[in-house]
């Protein structure tokens, strides 16, 4: 693979294209000035490097005599937040569709008629990358009852921070996107209304601001290719912060508490967030009463010249390394886990029913085709006992195979 890459740069060079890197977003900005014939062939390479079709493969490989695949989830695979992790084909790290017509282009692809996939698709890869959630099926006779929590982490965030005016629209059923430009921008926001071009903003905002983030999170995120400048990301930071002060003040109370606890090796609590320092370990305690670990965790200096909580635990390059936090990295830890209790509390509750996959606010469940899917969503949608005022709402949809709704 490596001498593949190689070559294909040194052909590029030789077509006099420099570029010193073949990643996703090398190869969209390098399709942006090449000639027809390079591009032809940047575009081929992009769909032969797809590997999310390979998951085709792992379904095969994996699926049971009867038609079932299992141990696709490893119970607490993410060890701060204590998610489940995808295993085998995973399920949590499956492309979107968006195609209009997926029920025909999945009756295409059983037919096997490749030739007619390729009259009607450009990109065959991408079309079949598209249909690879559609190869989940109930059994015959049932249906598919997909159920999903609504913003479940801006809705966790906002209570435990108590962010009234976001509590507010969570409870008025409001677009928290729409909710939040007009926050930020101080004038009212609708979704293809009034002022509906600002949305676009307030989303980009929510999905990189909410555990610290700044310019190089909104980049990250795409917010230069969704049509943002420059010159407009850290006013949208600061925008986005000064409509938010009780969530970056939840941010700076938990780093507080953190430090404290870790220094004077003790027990600190807020927002209802419990922090015990004991036998050489930081636990996070949470409102349901598990606890996060973090092992032998310690005070040092970032690169800021600030201080810095350290700990020990597998890193992004999975490794056993010393790994550096501080308080918005700790609450997004604090967020998630909450969300997974919440989502651990919800199967239980539909317990009766068959659940077949989970993917962190999602639920699939096979029913009987008589099956009452708004049932199904208001039990899911009910609050735990232990986070009470937690306003929560869950939405769903029907289907006879697994898709995006």
């Amino acid at each position: 693979m490596y001498i593949f890459k190689y070559n294909f740069i040194d052909w590029l060079i030789s077509k006099g294209v420099e570029t010193d890197s073949l990643d996703k977003k090398a190869v969209i900005e390098l399709l942006k000035t090449v000639p027809s014939d390079i591009a032809d062939v940047l575009k081929l390479r992009q769909q032969l490097a797809k590997s999310s079709v390979k998951k085709y493969q792992a379904m095969q490989n994996s699926v049971c005599a009867d038609g079932r695949a299992r141990g696709m989830f490893q119970f607490y695979g993410a060890n701060r937040s204590g998610r489940w992790a995808g295993r085998i084909i995973q399920l949590q790290n499956l492309p979107q569709n968006h195609m209009t017509d997926l029920e025909d282009a999945r009756d295409i692809v059983k037919s096997g008629d490749y030739e007619l996939m390729n009259m009607l698709y450009d990109d065959v890869p991408d079309a079949l990358s598209q249909l690879i959630r559609t190869a989940f099926i109930p059994k015959p006779g049932y249906k598919f009852c997909v159920s999903d929590f609504s913003a479940i982490e801006a809705r966790v965030i906002a209570f435990l921070a108590k962010e009234n005016w976001r509590m507010k629209v969570f409870k008025e059923n409001g677009d928290i996107y729409c909710a939040s430009a007009s926050a930020m921008f101080h004038v009212p926001v609708e979704k293809h209304g009034v002022n509906g071009h600002l949305r676009q903003k307030g989303k980009i905002a929510e999905l990189a601001l909410g555990y610290g983030g700044s310019v190089g999170a909104l980049t990250a995120m795409g917010a230069l290719d969704m049509g943002l400048s420059e010159d407009e990301l850290q006013p949208l930071v600061d925008s986005w912060r000064a409509s938010n002060p009780n969530i970056v003040q939840f941010w700076w109370d938990v780093d507080s508490c953190v430090k404290t606890a870790i220094k004077q090796r003790t027990a600190t609590e807020t927002h209802g967030i419990r922090f015990v320092y004991q036998s050489g370990m930081l636990f996070i305690v949470l409102p349901s009463g598990r606890r996060l670990c973090y092992v032998k965790p310690k005070i040092g200096e970032n690169k800021f010249g600030g201080e810095s909580v350290t700990y020990e635990g597998v890193g992004t390059n999975k490794k056993w390394e010393r790994i550096e936090s501080y308080g918005p990295k700790f609450v997004e830890n604090i967020v998630q886990a909450i969300s997974r209790d919440i989502l651990c509390h919800a199967m239980r509750t539909l317990s009766h029913c068959f659940i077949v996959g989970h993917v962190h606010d999602e639920l699939i469940i096979e029913t009987p085709m008589d099956a009452d899917l708004n049932a199904i969503c208001e039990q899911m949608g009910r609050t735990p006992d232990w986070i009470t005022g937690l306003l929560l709402r869950a939405d769903g949809y029907e289907t006879s195979f697994y898709k995006k709704d």
